[in-house]
């Protein structure tokens, strides 16, 4: 008796987890105000602290942040394909290089 109420429980809590994680994962109505207000207040608080974390515990993520930011600034590391100064800065990688 006390084990089928044990595995009674255990179907009891996972049905309520997976019912519970269904819940959480519909989209809810979000106005176009609201949507408008949460893209202008951008990253919060919590966001920042953890991008300062993340830094001083991998060196790396301080360069990596700077590639993002370049490439949403329309930056990106492929040379330009026409023009001398894509050239120019290859034939410099290349002499520090060789």
């Amino acid at each position: 008796m006390g084990s089928l109420l044990g595995i009674g429980f255990i179907v009891l809590l996972i049905a309520g987890a997976i019912y519970g994680l269904s819940l959480l994962n519909k989209p809810y109505k979000v106005t176009e105000e609201e949507y408008e207000k949460r893209v202008n207040e951008g990253p919060g608080l919590l966001s920042a602290g953890l991008t300062g974390l993340q830094k001083i515990l991998d060196p790396a993520a301080e360069r990596a942040e700077a590639v993002v930011q370049d490439f949403k600034a329309g930056h990106s590391q492929k040379k330009q394909e026409s023009g001398e100064d894509g050239e120019e800065e290859v034939e410099k990688e290349n002499k520090v290089e060789g």
